[in-house]
């Protein structure tokens, strides 16, 4: 056994092994030996230090969703410990494959009251799909693979490992060190659905009058785009998205009616469920956004429903059909059987190519003037509406969950499938958008990557900053400015008689903010003067950050049902 080998050499060699290219993390007194494994061994691994441990875990997050394979970011014990969870729950709920390694105390100091004292493992396992606390230095080779393997098969989630510093110190026996072929991306292993229950789903389908397919998250992960286009248009079926499935079709298909749902949602996409006599729920977990608190589609609408995992099937409705399995595999399955079927189809079906385009046109006429309009503060839909002609074709959009959100899920559109929008829709934490661009930027480094924030989101996340002009990400990034914190204040506009309470700030100059750090800036109050301060950015050779001064939530046409009317 070599002596030289030790548990963070373990460590390092096993991210290797498993094709970890890029870290994301933050240095502590724990992880020093680690640190120094990073520095004296040849494994290929970038690390990139972030400013705070809730940045790296949001853009290991990014990066997982733009390579499909596992993002990984780190942290010292203690704080850093905490600062890292939400970026794994984040992941975890919503099914992208993130490890997350906190370094700890050593096993020997446990209950001697140390400084950074605390039960990781304790503090993590309700909220990972796979969490572990190392004792022994052999075991270290072990708990990597495990926590591969379970972040990449089945629905795949966030995994934590805790690692004490005197374990990282240890000798280890390089044998051990090996990894399982194939749990390096996400998903893993496939497995379709019950072959009985794909024909009784496929007759389901045929018999309907007017079927309506949903997709979520679970197809874009799946890579299951163009499956579920030519299901879709075998059907001849409208196909509607969640706010975490756009990207299932191209936004310029003929047969994508839009976002539904209480985010992003309008009345002419919802006009799409009403009509449906079936619905066939794919890779979404029928959510209380996506179904409007449950209510779209209605109780009396047949449910099919296809998941990779059977604990999503049958919680908010009566389901049906239940297909058990990836959303590719599933999806294929279906098109094979329709298409043996097809003759036997009911002739009375509705033309989803028309529902759909009626769906597109009606949220294009509520859309269009107000892109159009001059008027200040400066409507988000004319930022939008910018962005989709001006942006690349692979352009990434990332976008925070308050002001920019609902506009970019309602109205980005993306010319081709996949994973072109990007927002941290499962908890909603603001300060997500920056610092997931950068993972996105990282993952995808020959993509244009735009992150859309409100000023409260730059508040949490400026620090970063400093670490985008450091790597030379170029990162663009825009921020509503309206100095609120406008979902909030919304809401208790509509809710709760115009009560504002505890929701204003004052207005931030970003720009100079940006410029302080070392980032291109433009601060634009005029609407006409828009178009040439994102042409500059995008065309800006670096980072670069467009701080528009933008209506307040409560006061604009945003696509939030509740406050629609």
């Amino acid at each position: 056994m070599s002596q030289s080998f030790n548990g963070a050499d373990a460590l390092i060699r096993m991210l290797q092994l498993n094709g970890v290219r890029h870290i994301f993390g933050l240095c502590g007194d724990t992880s020093l030996p680690y640190y120094d494994a990073l520095a004296r061994l040849d494994h290929g691994i970038d690390h990139i230090l972030t400013r705070d441990e809730r940045s790296a875990g949001y853009m290991a997050d990014a990066y997982a969703r733009v390579t499909g394979k596992v993002g990984v970011c780190e942290g010292p014990s203690g704080g850093g410990a905490t600062y890292l969870l939400p970026g794994l729950v984040e992941a975890n709920e919503s099914s992208v494959a993130v490890l997350g390694i906190t370094s700890d105390i050593s096993v020997g100091a446990r209950g001697k009251f140390p400084l950074t004292e605390l039960d990781q493992q304790a503090l993590y396992k309700p909220l990972t799909k796979w969490n572990t606390r190392i004792d022994r230095v052999d075991q270290i080779p072990h708990a990597v693979r495990s926590a591969f393997r379970a972040m990449t098969t089945g629905r795949p989630g966030a995994a934590h490992i805790a690692l004490p510093y005197d374990v990282q110190k240890h000798a280890i026996d390089p044998a051990e060190v090996w990894a399982q072929p194939g749990h390096d991306r996400f998903p893993a292993y496939r497995s379709a659905p019950d072959p009985a229950a794909v024909i009784e789903a496929a007759d389901r389908l045929l018999a309907a009058r007017s079927p309506v397919l949903i997709c979520g998250g679970g197809v874009v992960i799946a890579g299951a785009s163009a499956a579920l286009d030519a299901l879709a248009t075998l059907l001849n079926a409208p196909v509607c998205c969640t706010v975490s499935g756009k990207g299932s079709l191209a936004d310029s298909h003929p047969l994508n009616a839009g976002v539904v749902g209480t985010n992003g949602g309008v009345p002419a996409t919802r006009a799409v469920l009403e009509q449906a006599d079936l619905v066939l729920f794919v890779g979404a977990r029928a959510g209380s956004t996506t179904t409007e608190h449950w209510q779209m589609p209605s109780r009396q609408v047949s449910i099919l429903h296809l998941d990779v995992d059977a604990a999503t099937i049958g919680t908010n409705y009566r389901t049906d059909v239940a297909l058990v399995g990836d959303a590719r595999l599933g999806l294929q399955a279906l098109h094979d059987e329709v298409a043996r079927r097809i003759d036997k189809r009911a002739g009375n079906a509705t033309d989803g190519l028309t529902i759909a385009a009626r769906a597109r046109a009606g949220k294009q006429a509520f859309f269009a003037p107000l892109a159009a309009s001059l008027e200040r503060p400066i409507r988000p839909e004319r930022v939008i509406d910018l962005l989709n002609r001006l942006l690349p074709a692979q352009a990434i959009v990332v976008a925070d969950p308050g002001t920019p959100c609902p506009y970019v899920s309602a109205y980005f559109n993306a010319p081709q499938a996949g994973r072109h929008f990007i927002t941290n829709r499962a908890h909603g934490a603001l300060g997500f958008a920056m610092s997931a661009g950068v993972g996105a930027a990282f993952g995808r480094p020959d993509s244009v990557v735009v992150a859309l924030m409100g000023d409260g989101s730059f508040g949490f996340t400026c620090g970063e900053l400093e670490t985008i002009v450091r790597r030379s990400v170029p990162l663009k990034m825009i921020v509503f400015s309206n100095a609120v914190y406008g979902w909030i204040k919304a809401s208790q506009k509509t809710g709760y008689g115009e009560r504002y309470f505890s929701v204003d700030f004052k207005r931030t100059d970003h720009a100079l903010v940006a410029e302080a750090f070392g980032v291109k800036a433009w601060r634009v109050e005029d609407p006409a003067d828009l178009e040439a301060a994102l042409k500059a950015a995008l065309m800006h050779d670096g980072p670069a950050l467009v701080d528009i001064i933008s209506q307040e939530l409560q006061d604009s046409a945003v696509p939030v049902s509740q406050w629609m009317g």
